[in-house]
């Protein structure tokens, strides 16, 4: 008996964050204008399917927003899971990367999220990457907050000291960071995350966004046991937001425990020697968009690792 009122609890857990997390609660949504139909929806394969799955993922900074206005995103990422091989490439997109968003004209690329919400968010970077990009995921500051904190953290070697005073907020979102090996729970996570004060700014920035996210993933797959489920979807819950149906986000976890980085390893987008830098409306990246998609295939076709980086 009670193992049935158990599966019971956990089946109805399940469900209710399901049918909750596609509401639009971190962002509205707006209709996609004539030239940016909706993406048709991507079935996520079952275990040993072969097409390749493309997620956006996007974090949000909604703070100071009037209630009918949309944010940009401060990050993008793009998973991209071959359910063939089990394995995942993650790409960081650069947001002053400058390009055209349909319907708009050219601009940066994370303005795509603010002047037509996620789905022209998701064909402005399926028109600069090549692939078919037609689920995303969004949250905010305190949905990342939420997500590292149920999972009881995770453990990063950390540079360098980072520090930064936050105008806004009274210092809530302050980054105060020491150098060196340590578990950092939620508050420090996203501190890590955004410090962007280095000499190559945003490129080390979105360098850490995926070291975090891959030291997530590790986190999640050898630390969650089916008891935290239920407390971590109540957590996590009112600040995440996506397109993936109830079927499909139940067909991804189970891809995602089996899942392990795929040859290439991380990569950021527009990657080194394939943009030229403007100064047009403020300092962008022009990338070589068709060179970018050949690097993007090249990447998802890799079969050996990339070579260690030299250390001086």
């Amino acid at each position: 008996m009670c193992l049935v009122v158990a599966v019971g609890y956990y089946a109805y857990e399940v469900y209710s964050f399901t049918q909750t997390i596609g509401q639009s609660k971190v962002i509205k949504t707006r209709e996609a204008s004539s030239e940016v139909a909706a993406a048709p929806k991507a079935d996520i394969p079952i275990w040993g399917g072969t097409e390749r799955v493309n997620i956006l993922l996007m974090g949000v900074d909604s703070r100071e927003l009037r209630p009918d206005e949309l944010p940009r995103s401060d990050s993008m990422m793009l998973v991209s899971i071959d359910p063939t091989t089990k394995t995942y490439n993650l790409f960081s997109i650069l947001r002053d990367t400058y390009v055209r968003i349909p319907d708009h004209g050219r601009a940066r690329i994370n303005t795509a999220l603010s002047q037509g919400g996620p789905e022209l968010a998701m064909q402005t970077v399926s028109n600069f990457t090549g692939l078919t990009v037609s689920n995303y995921v969004v949250t905010d500051f305190e949905g990342f907050k939420s997500l590292i904190d149920a999972v009881g953290g995770v453990e990063i070697d950390v540079e360098k000291d980072m520090e930064y005073r936050d105008p806004t907020d009274k210092g809530m979102y302050d980054i105060d960071l020491k150098k060196g090996l340590q578990h950092l729970d939620g508050n420090q996570s996203l501190q890590y995350v955004r410090f962007r004060h280095d000499a190559m700014s945003d490129y080390t920035r979105t360098e850490r966004q995926r070291k975090l996210l891959l030291a997530l993933s590790d986190q999640m797959k050898s630390g969650m046991t089916l008891i935290q489920l239920p407390s971590i979807l109540e957590s996590v819950q009112p600040y995440i937001q996506t397109n993936l149906s109830t079927v499909d986000m139940v067909k991804l976890a189970a891809l995602g425990f089996g899942l392990k980085p795929s040859a290439a390893g991380g990569q950021q987008l527009p990657p080194m020697g394939l943009f030229q830098e403007s100064s047009r409306g403020g300092s962008v990246l022009i990338p070589d968009v068709e060179s970018v998609q050949q690097f993007v295939q090249e990447k998802l076709n890799q079969t050996t690792p990339d070579p260690a980086p030299a250390t001086p």
